[in-house]
């Protein structure tokens, strides 16, 4: 049997009618749309184009990313791989980048253009990346997006076991620096059948929006991992959360769960 979970969250919904369904909208002006059956493809390339560019099963994969539909597509894709994806926070400081860099020993970068003028100079400094991947612009040495997945075939899902490293998250460094932490395939499904279905009873037809980044722990659940384990959309919002930002989304897109944090 195949534990890959990319095949529960999202091959499962193509056998299940949901091709069409969307499931993630970015929440903003011109905002894009992706459905289910998109997701699958996408990642699909995103996996191939992994082997393409000789980044290898168990390797590490940064995600300096907003939150915007490339996220879900480069983290799927590497998991249908077998390339582990490392979600980094996005507000960190060029010095720690080049500590988790180090220390996750990533093979390849995807940054978003918004993050090119503090995460490039920790990523140039890296002796371990061998790819350095733009979303949504370019720079002097490194690759386009668009360039990147230009002509991958999509592929299934690997192999791999319930209990194989699927991701890794990093912890907030309140103690000292950021320490990554390692998730295995399994433990997505299991917050989805306890937190996601227990607690917030989320439901197909819902629309969720999580004011935590994809990149927390928190967030990637409410704003990802829940969602797709009942074929519900998620909204997307790339920049910083303010009052008047998740009021604004709230009334124009109307979610029926809203995720929120203390602040």
């Amino acid at each position: 049997m195949n534990d890959n979970a990319a095949n529960w969250f999202v091959g499962r919904h193509l056998n299940e009618g949901r091709s069409d369904k969307v499931a993630f909208k970015e929440a903003w002006s011109n905002g894009r749309e992706l459905t289910y059956g998109a997701l699958a493809k996408q990642s699909g390339e995103v996996a191939t184009a992994f082997a393409n560019a000789d980044i290898n099963r168990e390797e590490r994969a940064a995600m300096f990313v907003l939150d915007q539909i490339e996220f879900p597509c480069i983290f799927w894709g590497a998991l249908k791989a077998g390339v582990q994806p490392v979600a980094l926070n996005t507000l960190l400081s060029t010095d720690v980048y080049r500590t988790i860099l180090n220390d996750s020993r990533a093979a390849i970068a995807f940054i978003s253009a918004e993050l090119l003028d503090v995460v490039l100079p920790a990523a140039k400094d890296s002796s371990h990346l061998r790819k350095i991947v733009v979303i949504g612009g370019e720079a002097p040495g490194t690759t386009a997006w668009s360039d990147f997945i230009k002509d991958a075939t999509p592929m299934s899902a690997i192999e791999c076991s319930g209990d194989e490293i699927a991701f890794w998250l990093y912890s907030s460094g309140s103690t000292g620096n950021p320490k990554g932490v390692r998730h295995v395939h399994d433990a997505l499904r299991v917050t989805c059948d306890t937190y996601g279905s227990q607690v917030l009873g989320i439901r197909e037809d819902d629309t969720i929006y999580s004011a935590a980044k994809l990149f927390f722990a928190y967030g990637l659940g409410n704003g990802m991992s829940f969602p797709q384990s009942v074929g519900a959309t998620a909204l997307l919002y790339n920049a910083r959360p303010t009052p008047d930002s998740v009021s604004a989304i709230l009334d124009e897109y109307k979610p029926t769960l809203f995720c929120g944090v203390p602040t």
